[in-house]
């Protein structure tokens, strides 16, 4: 591990854990956890901090957040409980339901704001484009945009740069990567819906489990359908 510092944000899904993972053995982190009015925000909490005690970062490196704003906004089924989450393979060709307006760019503007108060130099987000739901806020040529804006809003000394070290895996490589570094796979979270079980149909579940099939391996959370 280096010296230097990285504000990893980690929502406590699969992809967060595992880029958790690969930062700390490169930096020193320090993780970052929003609240933005989500279906299963307490149980994404939950799996925060058991991902922070399973890689063993200090509560005074961890900073959990609220973005109330997001839900009053709304747009989006993780907010809205007004809006059903969809279930199954979700249309390529359309933005789904799930998608959050915008949502990454307030929360890496949180972590940036923390990076430039603790002297972090990196920020490590779990975003993937190859394998996921088409969120627009989950491209490469967005994260190289937002880096752009880093370095024109910061001080020019500050080195903070955005990086994303799943962006090109699909979600078997994701596994089985986190396998490999030893990740608490146990300890995450990602279903849309559910808080006890998995629910095993929503889009973000079936990634995951299509993952897990692919790296040839049981997901160890429980699910009603799976």
């Amino acid at each position: 591990m280096s010296e230097a510092r990285a504000v990893v944000l980690v929502s406590g899904g699969l992809d967060s854990c595992v880029a958790a993972s690969w930062a700390v053995r490169r930096y020193e982190i320090w993780l970052l956890h929003a609240d933005y009015g989500q279906r299963t925000a307490a149980r994404e909490r939950r799996a925060f901090d058991a991902i922070a005690a399973a890689l063993a970062v200090p509560p005074l490196r961890r900073l959990a957040i609220e973005v109330p704003l997001l839900r009053r906004i709304g747009g989006s089924s993780l907010t809205d409980r007004s809006r059903p989450i969809e279930q199954g393979e979700v249309d390529a060709s359309r933005i789904p339901g799930t998608y959050v307006p915008f949502r990454n760019t307030h929360l890496l503007a949180s972590a940036v704001s923390w990076a430039e108060v603790i002297a972090a130099t990196r920020i490590v987000i779990g975003c993937v484009e190859e394998d996921s739901s088409g969120y627009p806020d989950c491209r490469a040529s967005y994260l190289e945009a937002f880096n752009r804006v880093v370095a024109e809003g910061t001080p020019p000394d500050s080195g903070i740069v955005v990086e994303a070290p799943l962006l090109h895996l699909r979600k078997g490589a994701i596994v089985r990567l986190g396998i490999e570094l030893g990740a608490p796979l146990s300890s995450s979270w990602s279903c849309y819906s559910g808080s006890e079980r998995a629910c095993g149909r929503c889009e973000s579940c079936r990634l995951r489990l299509c993952g897990f099939r692919e790296a040839g391996l049981e997901d160890p959370i429980p699910y009603e359908v799976g």
